[in-house]
């Protein structure tokens, strides 16, 4: 029995009627995102990083070379505002971690390119997070991790598209 079941427990004494089938699923899944981003916010600091940091940093890096996005891709990626994306770039660039450069293409455009500091940093902080992640699942076996992956990618695409 878990905190969830006993959240459940006491909603059917109090709520007799209430189909707690939601709650089963969907609280855990809340519950575990908690513990999650507390785990990736300590691995992250562990690396000098915070969440937003190296959510900026893996987007460049995931681009493959030069490792440079406009401020427009980095905020659809990232999911943040313009002005959001202007104070991140400027805090990272004032720590060496990402510069910014002119577009060849379009001469007015910003390119924002992680420098081999930034680059490193990232790589460090995924190596631990990946493997921190890795261990979280070796409960579950293969079948079943690719079995939870299929079934939340269908959840969440209620919430996002391709074109988000």
């Amino acid at each position: 029995m878990d905190e969830v079941d006993r959240i459940i427990a006491a909603w059917r004494i109090e709520s007799p009627g209430l189909d707690t089938e939601p709650l089963a699923v969907l609280s855990r899944v809340s519950r575990l995102a908690r513990h999650l981003d507390l785990a990736r916010k300590r691995c992250f600091a562990a690396h000098d990083l915070e969440v937003w940091e190296f959510d900026v940093l893996a987007a460049l890096r995931r681009e493959g070379p030069p490792y440079e996005l406009s401020p427009g891709e980095l905020i659809h990626q990232t999911l943040s505002s313009s002005g959001t994306m202007t104070n991140r770039i400027d805090r990272l660039n004032a720590r060496g971690l990402v510069q910014r450069g002119t577009n060849p293409d379009d001469r007015r455009g910003v390119l924002v390119r992680l420098t081999p500091d930034g680059a490193a940093s990232v790589g460090a902080a995924l190596d631990d997070l990946v493997g921190f992640e890795r261990a979280v699942l070796e409960r579950l076996d293969p079948g079943t991790r690719h079995d939870l992956a299929d079934a939340l990618r269908t959840l969440l695409a209620d919430f996002e598209s391709p074109d988000d």
